[in-house]
């Protein structure tokens, strides 16, 4: 519905067209999208912290393997149709919740690459057989890029750090849904005011690339089946930003283009698990190490897997 409106105002009733319009219509729609997530989403994460202390998540947690944390959040992902600037909200959420800084990237890097409407394009395009590869690399992609991380012990890399909560206090005293719900506003609109900035810029850089995306360069110089298009594809994808529903139309024409259907996925995960506005925003909430770290470890996972799809379907 909100899609529809946004697209009546800016076609219709401001009688924008072309790529101008494109960049308008992406930037006016997924600004209103990310700021509601936001509110709405660190709202009630933090009001439900209020009645189930965070301890009891991490007391869960330890007593499973490891691994088991990393699979669960990569899942998770595929249930939220996020993109990667829409999924930060839900990990900003976790990361307050204090869970585990590994499981939390699991969860960012799947949520934007796995979710339920790349299923259904991938399957309706490609079929089945490419629809679960790309599932089972993307979730691989996920838990390792998550389990590396978490081992790096990189907790005091995240500027925005989690607000101490009172757990025992609130379950010697209960406090009644209105004051958890005041503390849980307090806490949101704190949160806002960091990342307001950063989030309005990013999603500014998104719409130009949205709008501008450089299709036939893309197929001219990672189109050819060279050792270098999986790295080329994965590194010309990183900074630009969509969702996979944006995206897969695009990925269809490279492949019609003569590009490897290998590569040509690859670039799609590039697309859609990392972005340029996804750094703007991330660069508010952790420091530029870890944020290195973050794109570094998931590009070199998604060439690996490149390579992998090109081989298999060869």
């Amino acid at each position: 519905m909100w899609k529809n409106f946004v697209d009546t105002l800016v076609y219709q009733w401001l009688g924008l067209s072309g790529k101008l319009a494109d960049a308008f219509d992406f930037f006016i729609y997924d600004t209103v999208k990310i700021f509601t997530l936001l509110v709405v989403i660190i709202f009630l994460i933090t009001l439900i912290r209020s009645y189930f202390p965070i301890e009891r998540v991490r007391d869960y947690l330890a007593t499973k393997h490891p691994l088991v944390g990393h699979v669960l959040a990569a899942l998770f992902g595929i249930i939220t149709p996020f993109c990667s600037c829409s999924a930060i909200p839900l990990f900003l959420g976790f990361l307050q919740a204090r869970i585990p800084l590994g499981i939390t990237f699991s969860y960012l890097i799947s949520a934007p690459m796995n979710n339920e409407i790349a299923i259904a394009l991938l399957f309706a395009l490609f079929g089945w057989k490419i629809t679960a590869l790309y599932i089972g690399f993307g979730l691989l992609v996920a838990i390792l890029a998550g389990i590396i991380i978490g081992k790096m012990d990189l907790e005091d890399e995240i500027l925005i750090k989690p607000k101490p909560m009172n757990a025992e206090a609130f379950e010697a005293v209960p406090l009644p849904l209105k004051d958890r719900a005041i503390e849980a506003r307090y806490h949101t609109m704190d949160l806002l005011k960091k990342i307001w900035a950063y989030v309005v810029i990013a999603v500014a850089i998104g719409g130009f690339i949205h709008g501008y995306v450089p299709t036939d360069l893309i197929v001219q110089l990672a189109g050819k089946d060279a050792w270098y298009a999986v790295p080329l594809a994965t590194l010309l994808g990183v900074p630009m930003y969509s969702n996979a529903a944006g995206v897969l139309p695009l990925i269809e024409v490279l492949v019609d283009k003569g590009m490897s259907l290998g590569t040509a996925l690859s670039f799609m995960m590039a697309i859609t698990a990392l972005s340029l506005p996804e750094a703007m925003i991330l660069k508010k909430i952790m420091s530029t190490r870890l944020l290195a770290i973050f794109f570094g470890v998931v590009s070199v996972g998604i060439m690996i897997i490149g390579y992998l799809f090109n081989w298999i379907l060869s």
